[in-house]
């Protein structure tokens, strides 16, 4: 007689008002079992994980989600509270905002126990002490009167972690637990949950858009795309042979290497080159001394590299490592120390006054949501710069460039009077791949020689990220720009890049040819890196 599932659903339908959003989901999972639910920005793969425990505010949430034979939208709110925490605990996408910032860790974690197990002050903290061991947090007497900021983002979601199994849940609800986290980070959290729920036995819904972490971790795999399950079933036979269209687009989304061979030449031209590049913040000292003396932070610590017309230079590591505080020397965004040229001529601080050479670099920034203002239309964001450098053009010609650009990075039509209503509107009117096309657009429009893309698809979905990396490699192939790509992904710099420096703690700890440092990694940190992309 086989087991009856811990966890079935069926018919789950979410609503806001008129509009739903998640419709008529039927899944099950069984005890011990671990189970991804997958699916980009929208697809309501969160909204359907919250609403099994009603934790979603104005929503209407209709058909059944029985657990251990119990309908929990059924049950009254007292009953649900006490299976909130106990039997089903939930890990939140970022700790830093899931943790109370005025508790330390290991009263929020006592709390769980005094509230749910009813056990005393000291023995909740002592089980606080044994959790966070247990989770991998070092010296966990000392860390558990930590408060959160005193934490590491690893060590925040290991107390997560901690949190949510004091109670010994029978389901543990996991909400993009490792999106927020550096990637030699994630692997290990997705270790320890692996054998967290080998040691508890507890069953796991992941919710994740990372494919490759549904490849490392789960047993099964359901599929959402716009509220609805397109595809469920054993993670191996699902990615081996995807039955729909959007499941085997989804597989098919990891990025492609499309990118011009390095010039033959023996001494090619040089766009940009740096040569012992130090970038150096003053801190204050402690003591009486911090009155009259100033240490130094060491940011970027002597950077070489060069970077040829057409070519891209990635810049790889994890946050804190320097890498975008290099890319705001490159702009002339900083003080730096050491020898920057671009083309020849020293670039500096100073050289932003030099209009000519200013033109030539330009940036397309991480988040397109926050970099393009949501007070200016299409056309004034899109020709900004020509405003500044091509002041003579009438308003004729600066639109005419306008919709030019906007049709190089596949936002154009043919009718000019189509286009000419998509310069009126406004960035909320797109999506965030199509504001990141804007934002190449705004780059691309003066002409520059050389892109700084710093993060330019960590904010989008995984299609969407390989369409637009697709489009950077055209337009570097149509235009021979330059790429100074600044990013934390190996799959991206495989695709996209020439060369590559590996940064760590400041410091450029490997660079070489792109296939050969990916291939034969010498640092030990690069096989860090290599290794958790999978």
């Amino acid at each position: 007689m086989s087991a009856a599932p811990l966890l079935k659903v069926r018919g789950l339908s979410v609503a806001f008002g008129d509009q739903e959003v998640v419709h008529s989901l039927d899944f099950s999972m069984m005890p011990g079992e671990r189970v991804a639910l997958v699916g980009e920005s929208g697809s309501g793969k969160t909204v359907s994980a919250l609403s099994l425990l009603r934790l979603v505010a104005d929503a209407k949430v209709g058909g059944q989600a029985l657990f251990n034979g119990n309908d929990l939208l059924a049950l009254p709110e007292r009953e649900l509270r006490a299976v909130r925490g106990r039997d089903i605990a939930m890990i939140f996408q970022e700790p830093m905002t899931a943790l109370n910032p005025l508790m330390t860790v290991g009263d929020q974690i006592a709390e769980v126990l005094t509230l749910k197990m009813g056990l005393a002050k000291a023995q909740s903290l002592q089980k606080a002490i044994d959790l966070l061991a247990e989770t991998g947090i070092p010296e966990p007497e000392r860390r558990v009167n930590a408060f959160p900021h005193q934490l590491s983002g690893g060590q925040r979601q290991r107390a997560m972690i901690a949190m949510a199994l004091a109670c010994q849940p029978k389901l543990l609800l996991a909400d993009e637990p490792t999106t927020a986290l550096d990637v030699s980070l994630r692997g290990q959290i997705l270790d320890l949950l692996a054998g967290l729920q080998q040691s508890h036995g507890m069953a796991v819904l992941l919710i994740t858009h990372d494919l490759n972490l549904v490849r490392r971790f789960a047993d099964r795999v359901i599929v959402m795309e716009n509220g609805w399950i397109v595809e469920q079933g054993n993670t191996t036979e699902v990615f081996a042979q995807p039955q729909h269209a959007y499941t085997r687009r989804l597989i098919a989304s990891k990025p492609t290497r499309d990118v011009v061979a390095p010039r033959a030449d023996a001494a090619p031209p040089v766009v940009l080159a740096a040569r012992g590049l130090r970038v150096v913040y003053p801190t204050p000292l402690t003591g009486i001394r911090g009155w009259f003396k100033r240490g130094e932070f060491v940011a970027v610590q002597g950077a070489d590299f060069e970077i040829s017309p057409g070519q891209t230079l990635g810049i790889m590591g994890e946050s804190g490592s320097g890498k975008s505080t290099l890319a705001l020397a490159a702009l002339g965004l900083l003080p730096f120390q050491g020898e920057l040229q671009f083309g020849g001529q020293t670039w500096s601080v100073n050289g932003l006054r030099n209009k000519a050479l200013r033109r030539q670099v330009q940036v397309v920034f991480q988040d397109p949501f926050s970099s393009l203002s949501p007070r200016m239309t299409v056309e004034e964001i899109v020709g900004e710069g020509l405003g500044v450098h091509e002041p003579e053009l009438s308003k004729s010609q600066r639109q005419q460039r306008v919709m030019a650009a906007l049709r190089d990075v596949g936002l154009g039509v043919a009718d000019d009077t189509v286009m000419a209503q998509t310069l009126q509107r406004y960035p909320h009117e797109f999506s965030g791949g199509q504001r990141q096309r804007l934002a190449i657009a705004r780059a691309l429009i003066i002409n520059p020689g050389l892109l700084v893309l710093d993060e330019p698809t960590s904010a989008l979905d995984v299609t969407v990220q390989k369409q637009v990396l697709q489009l950077l490699q055209n337009l570097q192939r149509a235009h021979s720009l330059s790429y100074l790509l600044i990013t934390h992904d190996v799959d991206v710099i495989r695709a996209m890049a020439h060369h590559v420096l590996v940064m760590k703690d400041g410091a450029v700890v490997e660079s070489g040819p792109v296939h050969q440092v990916l291939a034969q990694p010498q640092h030990e940190y690069t096989r860090i890196l290599v290794s958790a992309a999978g």
